[in-house]
């Protein structure tokens, strides 16, 4: 297939640069990913109880996405995405892995969630191995939770795995704390904090790496359950809380109680914890002269916890959160640096998701991508096909798109929408639906009954106005929409639940 083509079909793949022109100077690329992080949890997002001032100084040196999402509300399948460029719906990685498959549902719901693959398969291409054929050293540490041991970041292109296994939380050892009880990650001394030491391994990366370019993912357990911090910390929320005199205050999701107000001292403590983890990794780039030639992208695999398991955070003025197709749910923090290249202090309502890594990191690497004017360019000259280094990646569909142009000033990604399908039960409260942003519009649908929700996101960004009535002509076509795209990607529904009893309570 011609470039032409592939773009026409709105998907991307790799092509190569011509071979006659140098490659261009490789960045060192820095991806920080914060599990649980909430849209609101940062000072620079908004925060008035959280001190964050080593993601607060990252905005200030570089571009802040206020309108970025995650794949799904729930984390594996963000990673996925992460990871692949692809949407969970056609990698069919659309829950956590670990969840209940239908064959074994127990709960009383109305429907039984899609089946779902529990592992990023191997044939697909991992950003690190597309990376590291073109000569990159690879890194990896924390929260993988992508598979069984035979998946783990070792095998999927990851030239060293500090932590990275099939748990989704740090429930060995003393959990947060060494020892850790994680076969990929060696005890520490007696206490010693995860996040902290998740970073400091990423320094000595990088310091026995410096002179090549490298791709640091470092995947903070952090903040995800279970809610633990340094005692210190927790002590100083806990006094912040009392002199400000804020108590608790609660608003409702379906059957579920969401916090309204920032004022969990266990959590607010996590939350600066983790900024610390991420100033020492901005301070080992700075000690070792490699910030100017580094990319640095910060963000969040879901949104905040508050309608569930101690629900520590919230997420206004967003609706609902983690597990969640509502913004609170899907809108994330997304904070990326590259001095010299991206004008510092700058913000953009750009919607971006988590697909969308990849290929602008790949692009910004020197691998090309099709659909970009460059790689068009490369394609009708009759380049060769040579990647980086020389080595071969072949073709592989994307369903992100590259951010590069943006990120240097220029337009967003021109696309018609972003989707989202969930179609499961979450933890929090969630039930099985899907959703399409298209500008400013926003449509839910809600699997069980076929219920339409039509929010307009600039006017409402809390989601509180159902416009759906009022919009018939623009919501049929946006669930028109949704739907072509679940056909186009082989998205797996759920089916109805032949055991589902309506007279006792549903297991939502």
């Amino acid at each position: 297939m011609t470039a032409i083509a592939i773009a026409a079909l709105g998907l991307l793949s790799f092509v190569s640069a011509p071979a006659q022109e140098p490659p261009p100077a490789r960045p060192n690329i820095v991806v920080l990913v914060v599990d649980d992080l909430g849209w609101a949890d940062l000072a620079c997002y908004g925060s008035s109880f959280h001190d964050t001032p080593h993601a607060d100084a990252l905005a200030a040196g570089g571009l802040r996405f206020t309108d970025a999402y995650a794949a799904a509300p729930v984390c594996s399948p963000t990673r996925a995405a992460l990871m692949t460029g692809r949407h969970p719906a056609r990698l069919a990685t659309t829950d956590y892995f670990g969840a209940a498959q239908p064959k074994s549902w127990k709960r009383n719901t109305k429907l039984l969630p899609a089946s779902y693959e529990d592992r990023l398969a191997l044939d697909e291409l991992t950003l690190a191995e597309a990376l590291g054929r073109t000569g990159y050293a690879t890194f990896f540490a924390g929260k993988w939770h992508l598979g069984p041991e035979a998946f783990w970041p070792e095998h999927q292109g990851f030239d060293v795995n500090k932590g990275g296994i099939t748990r989704g939380g740090p429930y060995g050892g003393d959990k947060y704390f060494s020892p850790y009880g994680n076969p990929r990650l060696e005890d520490g001394p007696d206490g010693e904090h995860l996040p902290a030491r998740l970073a400091r391994e990423a320094v000595d990366f990088m310091a026995g790496e410096r002179d090549d370019p490298f791709l640091v993912y470092l995947s903070f357990y952090s903040v995800h359950t279970p809610l633990m911090a340094p005692d210190e910390l927790t002590a100083k929320y806990r006094a912040r809380k009392a002199e400000r005199g804020l108590e608790a205050t609660w608003g409702s999701e379906h059957e579920r109680k969401v916090r309204e107000v920032q004022e969990h001292a266990v959590y607010a403590g996590m939350v600066e914890a983790v900024d610390a983890a991420i100033g020492t990794v901005l301070d080992g780039l700075d000690e070792l002269g490699l910030a100017e030639d580094t990319l640095v992208v910060l963000t969040s695999d879901n949104g905040g916890l508050s309608t569930s398991e101690g629900h520590p955070t919230s997420n206004l003025p967003l609706r609902a959160g983690k597990g969640w197709i509502y913004e609170g749910g899907l809108r994330v923090p997304m904070i990326v640096r590259w001095p010299g290249r991206i004008a510092p202090g700058t913000t953009t309502a750009v919607p971006v998701q988590s697909m969308d890594l990849m290929p602008t990191l790949l692009e910004v690497a020197g691998v090309q991508v099709a659909g970009t004017a460059q790689a068009a360019d490369a394609a009708a000259e009759g380049s060769p096909a040579s990647a980086g280094a020389g080595a071969s990646l072949g073709a592989r569909p994307l369903d992100g798109a590259s951010l590069a142009p943006l990120l240097a000033g220029g337009a967003g990604p021109a696309r018609d929408a972003l989707f989202w399908h969930y179609p499961h039960y979450g933890n929090q409260g969630g039930a099985p639906a899907g959703a399409i942003r298209a500008g400013r519009w926003k449509l839910v649908e809600w699997y069980e009954d076929g219920t339409l929700e039509l929010f307009d996101l600039v006017a409402d960004p809390g989601e509180s106005q159902d416009l759906a009535a009022a919009e018939p002509e623009r919501t049929a076509h946006l669930r028109a929409q949704l739907a072509a795209w679940r056909e186009q990607v082989g998205a797996r529904l759920p089916e109805p639940n032949p055991d589902f009893d309506p007279e006792t309570r549903e297991g939502r």
